[in-house]
């Protein structure tokens, strides 16, 4: 058996143009990372794991036998260490029986694995806002928690999605099934947050902090009504509500299904400058299989082209469909070769790239309470993902395409996107995002 040692080192010489940070940080996201005991009461003190949408864990709540969920921090910031590391931000998914382990030293963290010092391990600092409740007495955490080292406010208005059961969830998607174990764990969980209790979060916020330049408003999809609201109806009431009380204070994203050209619009109408209408995978057959739901009330290929459409109301550049990167080799249906997932993925990189949308994608976290994480508990191979990142990379250089905006800063050492390394492999040549806040009056980058 090759160790991970092993594992890495042929990974980084077979892709000596990838940083060696973003191929760590795509094997830390599909093994998860464990904690010593001394690292999780230092950890501890830090801003905590929010679970935001999805469990992003490799083993259930149930099963986590030093309570790492209460404990573990939401993300790590990697730098210096034996390997030299510059700065990474990666998300925590948590799995206990990882070979990779952050443990304490002399008052500090460090990330080892096979007993081999990586990188030396900041948490994140707990913002002001994290100590303040709302009248309720519900945390701001529990309401508006940040991700991306602070950057982003996650916004998760609907922790459930209508999509119910073997044959309509995403068969990668656990969000219903998080919420039935978060609930069951004792967390304070809303299921479904008031336009009230945002806006009352997000005015703490304001109030205190300088580092947020962003906020996504999403949830589970509404295939009928909810509270007497259609999907666009129900979301874009956030963003109306945000924008009036707020405007300008942050980029609005919406991610939402793809929706047809009118009601997309409503969104902007509502003040969202980005729309990211995911499509999750891109071949026909996997789209089928995978997204059950998603093809039976709207299909794959009117998805794609609502896709396409968002680019007419947006701009190109401010439709951004996430995929999920590594289910194209999901087992049983699945591809098995690595160069035939990735030449379908190219494919769908080139379709869009080609007419100025530029998809991203989370790394697949293959999460024990979902179809396919229960039938692919070691999720795609390494080098998938290091494929990838070339791939991705160098489409997106050759159409001469911008930096995504509403990501902030890219490039190693400073991106801070977490879940996934494509922020931090981005060409240094490429144009800069389109200004979406007035230059004045906008809180400093991260």
């Amino acid at each position: 058996m090759t160790s991970r040692l092993e594992l890495l080192a042929t990974a980084i010489a077979a892709h000596p143009t990838l940083p060696r940070e973003a191929v760590v940080k795509e094997d830390l996201l599909r093994t998860g990372i464990a904690f010593s005991p001394a690292a999780l009461k230092l950890a501890a003190q830090f801003k905590k794991k929010a679970y935001f949408i999805f469990s992003f864990d490799l083993v259930p709540l149930a099963e986590m036998e030093k309570g790492e969920h209460w404990h573990a921090p939401e993300e790590l910031w990697l730098e210096g260490g034996g390997w030299g590391f510059r700065p990474t931000v990666v998300s925590v998914r948590l799995n206990p029986a990882s070979p990779y382990r952050v443990e304490a030293e002399e008052g500090a963290a460090v990330l080892r694995v096979e007993g081999e010092e990586l990188a030396r391990v900041k948490f994140p600092p707990v913002p002001e806002y994290y100590n303040r409740a709302l009248a309720s007495g519900k945390r701001v955490i529990e309401i508006a928690p940040t991700i991306e080292w602070g950057y982003l406010i996650y916004l998760t208005v609907f922790r459930i999605c209508q999509y119910w059961g073997d044959k309509e969830e995403c068969q990668f998607c656990d969000i219903n099934e998080n919420y039935r174990q978060q609930t069951r764990a004792g967390r304070p969980y809303t299921g479904v947050k008031s336009v009230e209790e945002i806006l009352e979060a997000l005015e703490i916020i304001a109030s205190t902090d300088a580092a947020s330049r962003a906020y996504t408003i999403t949830g589970g999809s509404i295939t009928s009504e909810l509270k007497g609201q259609t999907e666009v109806e129900f979301y874009s009431a956030y963003a109306a509500a945000i924008e009036a009380r707020f405007p300008n204070r942050w980029i609005g994203k919406m991610v939402a299904q793809a929706l047809p050209k009118a009601l997309a619009r409503r969104y902007q109408d509502a003040g969202i400058k980005i729309y990211h209408p995911n499509y999750e995978v891109w071949d026909a057959r996997l789209f089928r299989q995978f997204c059950p739901g998603k093809e039976r009330s709207i299909g794959r290929e009117e998805w794609m082209r609502r896709i396409l459409d968002a680019g007419e109301i947006f701009g190109p550049a401010c439709v951004i469909p996430n995929f999920v990167a590594g289910i194209e080799m999901a087992r049983p249906d699945g591809y098995e070769r690595v160069e035939d997932a990735i030449r379908s993925t190219a494919e769908g990189l080139e379709y869009f790239m080609s007419r100025g949308i530029s998809p991203r994608f989370t790394t697949w976290c293959p999460e024990p309470l979902t179809t396919l994480g229960r039938a692919n508990p070691e999720g795609a191979p390494l080098e998938y993902h290091c494929r990838l990142l070339e791939t991705w990379r160098d489409t997106h250089a050759r159409h001469h395409l911008a930096v995504p905006p509403g990501y902030g800063d890219p490039g190693l050492g400073r991106a801070v996107f977490s879940v996934s390394s494509f922020m931090d492999v981005i060409s240094p040549a490429a144009p800069p995002p389109p200004a979406l806040l007035p230059a004045s009056g906008v809180p400093a980058s991260v």
